[in-house]
């Protein structure tokens, strides 16, 4: 196993990949449950109940597939799963239309399968031609420097919201958590109490890691897990009962999807999605986002375990991106909307994880969920949301090697650390941050030949900003 997944080799243990593989499992735990609920906006009557089910088992496949992949063949410790955003980007093309107009969701589930099918091979051309790779190269250094940071703001980001210590507010966008006013409305256990347990939760993991403990995040999740029933006073419960007919809706609408002729027809040439023009203009939207959500967490998480090379490029990166290309088509045969590397991967890195045995004990966590599904959500938000606002803290540090005295890389470099959570995607965070250095390049007599790639995907991007609602 040593040997296999150069362990030793990499500076690790087998305690600490198996205690990194559990923690990005349950950082990212939650996507079992949130993916399909934003395909089908989490209504689950009727049909959309059907789609519900049928999404669950093949968001698991597709993770399982995906993540096995990255700890077999590309070895390194990063998860996949079905990517946030891209989900209800699916969503609103595919099965929000048909709600619309009164038509029937599962074939607009279904030419959704298509679509992603398509992009998904797409995106396997690309990685093993190795376009895909020499795209992420050809990014400008200060970008791939703020890439890190701008994930660890957006992963932190996702962190505090998802455990309410960050709430809209319609004055402000948004607030810290109203304790008074929990206090007051008498919502304090329901509201306030996660937000307080998850901040606990993020000292106790920096206290332990001043004191050098091994496993500080999972120990973190632990006691937070057991301090919130504590508090509530209440035992965990699930219910296994609907297991059989979550399997029964998957093989009969799940992964027959795209096996059906009339998908074909409804993705290309069907009133659902709006012609070839339409179907094309999807796939190319899906590549996009995809593409650079994937560069973008290998970057970063790659730099925070020091698997960069002298070029500052992620090892290996032609065969993580292979990976998270057959996930896809392998997730669009399943059921389920594109697969791509999980930034929460970072928690697994940020408590040691360097080898492929990461990915593995992570794979067989998911697995383990087609069976005891409702297992995975015993495990509240406050306390996995400490271990993704962590994370955030320790990537943060990437920042600092971007140089600072040169507009033309200290504005890009801004650009894409904020924007990545400010607009709730690491793919617009790049995109824009590119599109910034393309133009002060051009406007101040910098451009050279080896900034075409980079204004291509500009370009690229500023089509995406211009025809796409995303």
């Amino acid at each position: 196993m040593d040997k296999f997944f150069k362990i030793s080799e990499r500076g690790s243990n087998v305690r600490t990949e198996i205690i990194a593989g559990l923690t990005t499992f349950f950082a990212m735990a939650y996507i079992v449950i949130t993916n399909p609920n934003q395909i089908v906006s989490f209504n689950t009557a009727g049909d959309l109940g059907k789609i519900w089910n049928a999404v669950y088992v093949a968001s698991i496949l597709a993770a399982v597939i995906g993540t096995l992949l990255m700890a077999l063949y590309a070895k390194m410790p990063f998860a996949q799963a079905c990517g946030m955003g891209l989900n209800s980007f699916f969503f609103v093309s595919f099965i929000l239309p048909a709600l619309v107009s009164g038509g029937d969701v599962i074939k607009g589930y279904h030419a959704g399968l298509v679509i992603i099918l398509v992009s998904g091979f797409v995106f396997l051309i690309f990685s093993i031609t190795g376009l895909r790779s020499k795209v992420a190269k050809a990014l400008p250094d200060c970008l791939k420097k703020s890439i890190s940071a701008g994930i660890g703001l957006f992963i932190a980001f996702i962190g505090f919201q998802n455990v309410g210590i960050i709430q809209t507010n319609q004055y402000t966008l948004v607030q810290f958590v109203d304790i008074h006013g929990a206090l007051e409305n008498g919502t304090f256990k329901a509201v306030a109490l996660p937000a307080l347990l998850a901040l606990l939760g993020l000292i106790v993991i920096a206290v332990l890691e001043k004191f050098k403990v091994k496993g500080s995040v999972l120990i973190s999740i632990g006691a937070i897990t057991v301090l919130y029933y504590l508090a509530n006073w209440t035992l965990p419960t699930f219910n296994i009962g609907q297991v059989g007919q979550t399997f029964k809706d998957f093989a009969e609408i799940g992964i027959t999807g795209v096996f059906q002729p009339s998908a074909w027809k409804d993705a290309f040439t069907g009133e659902l999605i709006g012609g070839v023009f339409s179907a094309i203009l999807l796939i190319v939207t899906f590549c996009l986002v995809d593409m650079f959500d994937t560069i973008g967490t290998l970057y970063g998480t790659a730099a925070q375990a020091n698997m960069i090379d002298e070029n500052g490029d992620p090892i290996d990166v032609d065969k993580c991106m292979t990976c998270d290309s057959v996930a896809t088509v392998a997730g669009a045969v399943c059921g389920t909307s594109t697969c791509t590397t999980f930034v929460e991967s970072a928690a697994g890195v940020g408590a040691g994880g360097r080898t492929g045995l990461t990915s593995l004990v992570t794979a067989i966590c998911f697995a383990l969920c087609l069976f005891l599904s409702p297992l995975a959500s015993i495990v509240p938000a406050c306390a996995t949301a400490p271990a993704l606002i962590y994370v955030g803290v320790l990537m943060l540090k990437g920042f600092a090697k971007v140089d600072m005295s040169d507009v033309r890389s200290a504005v890009p470099a801004f650009l894409a650390l904020v924007m990545m959570p400010l607009t709730y995607s690491i793919s617009n965070g790049i995109g824009i941050g590119a599109i910034a250095y393309t133009i002060i390049t051009l406007c101040t007599g910098k451009y050279t030949k080896k900034d075409i790639p980079i204004t291509i995907i500009s370009i690229l991007f500023i089509l995406k900003f211009i025809f796409v609602t995303m």
